[in-house]
């Protein structure tokens, strides 16, 4: 980093450097990461070039005002190949583009991530809700593999399977490329079964239903479709091959838990094929209706009177010291004096859909049912079950 900034005792961070224990704070059941000075490296696109480096941040990174940008180029904070510009300069395509800022990283719910069984070469944990499983986005350190690290010094980790961020359960990580590679060889050749619970809305039908439905991801909009055959002679469905399998476990009469078993690993199947049977999972806002609006497009639009060369905050007890005891108050930041970035409120919760079981061919690893799986109902009143769990 420059000399101005480098003087003024910021230590910037790469992503080599590890998360530590003392990174979280944990505030209302909510786990979050104390803001700090991070270096964001990429290199020119093609269809960056040609623009100035203050229009090609403002098109492309909309959470933060242009105004920002322009006094991040006048203080070196946005650097083209280790050197400060001009906020006129012209970006040439693959050119390094480092900013430097302030990160704050989205809070993930607050709950512990147990570790089930600590083999030689493999580590089971059970996910909770909310945690991504590695590195993407704005998650860095609020991620399993970044707190496996901190807290338990385990590293490197290899996951051998997926799990979306607000889904919980059971993952699996190899503790070294040998192993991740068998796994992985495994999964090619179809030798694994896998095995969920989803709550779902309505009295799911009894007996096993099958769902045989492509399913197309839209990565701009975030969900996926099911898209079907309307006969011979019609069009293709388009959209890549899925099957799942479900049995109802248990019901209420106003929500079932099932069973899911997904043949095939595409993007949200398990919460698009229950909605396509008409038994959306309960909580799923993406998939319950039509009103949903991606979390990543809310608060974008930053409304702040001050600054951007505000003061720090005051010392004083009563003006926000509780803040600034736990986490440094950058004055360029846009998301500074909270502890989460803009549009990130603190009060999502996870889905209704847990990872039970990964089955292998000579292996079997298994997580305990989530509470919202119980077979009594919130008035008490028993559940009919129709498959008891084995868990």
């Amino acid at each position: 980093m420059a000399g101005a900034l480098a003087g003024a005792g910021i230590v910037w961070q790469t992503p080599a450097n590890p998360p530590e224990a003392q990174d979280y704070i944990f505030r209302n059941g909510r786990r979050y990461v104390r803001p700090y000075y991070f270096e964001f490296i990429s290199h020119a696109k093609n269809r960056w070039a040609g623009k100035t480096i203050v229009d090609l941040f403002t098109d492309e990174f909309k959470g933060r005002p242009r105004e920002y940008y322009v006094h991040a180029v006048k203080c070196g904070r946005l650097q083209v190949d280790e050197q400060m510009v001009e906020e006129d300069y012209i970006v040439k395509s693959s050119q390094k583009i480092s900013h430097f800022l302030h990160r704050h990283e989205p809070p993930v719910l607050g709950g512990n991530i147990v570790i089930l069984q600590n083999e030689v070469d493999v580590v089971t944990v059970c996910k909770p809700a909310s945690v991504p499983v590695h590195p993407c986005g704005q998650y860095r350190k609020n991620t399993v593999v970044g707190i496996m690290e901190a807290e338990h010094g385990l590293t490197p980790l290899f996951p051998v399977h997926r799990l979306d961020r607000l889904v919980s359960g059971l993952l699996i990580f190899a503790k070294s490329a040998e192993r991740a590679e068998c796994f992985r060889q495994q999964i090619e050749a179809n030798l694994l079964q896998k095995e969920y619970v989803a709550k779902v809305v309505g009295v799911f039908p009894e007996g096993e239903q099958t769902v045989d439905a492509n399913v197309n991801f839209n990565a701009r909009e975030g969900r996926s479709t099911v898209e079907v055959s309307n006969g011979p002679g019609k069009a293709l469905p388009s959209g890549k091959q899925a099957c799942t399998k479900f049995q109802r476990i248990c019901t209420d009469g106003n929500h079932s838990i099932v069973l899911c078993k997904p043949v095939t690993g595409r993007t949200h199947q398990i919460r698009v094929h229950l909605k396509h049977l008409g038994y959306p999972i309960a909580n799923d806002e993406l998939y319950v209706s039509g009103d949903f609006c991606p979390r990543s497009s809310k608060g974008t639009s930053i409304h702040r009177a001050t600054s951007l060369a505000c003061s720090l905050p005051s010392s004083d007890p009563d003006n926000g010291a509780e803040a600034d005891l736990e986490f440094g108050i950058d004055p360029m930041c846009t998301n500074c004096p909270n502890l989460a970035p803009v549009g990130y409120d603190g009060n999502e919760e996870g889905l209704w859909l847990h990872c039970v079981r990964y089955t292998g061919p000579d292996w079997c690893y298994e997580c305990p049912y989530p509470d919202w799986a119980s077979l009594d109902n919130v008035s008490g009143k028993k559940m009919k079950s129709d498959v008891p769990p084995e868990n």
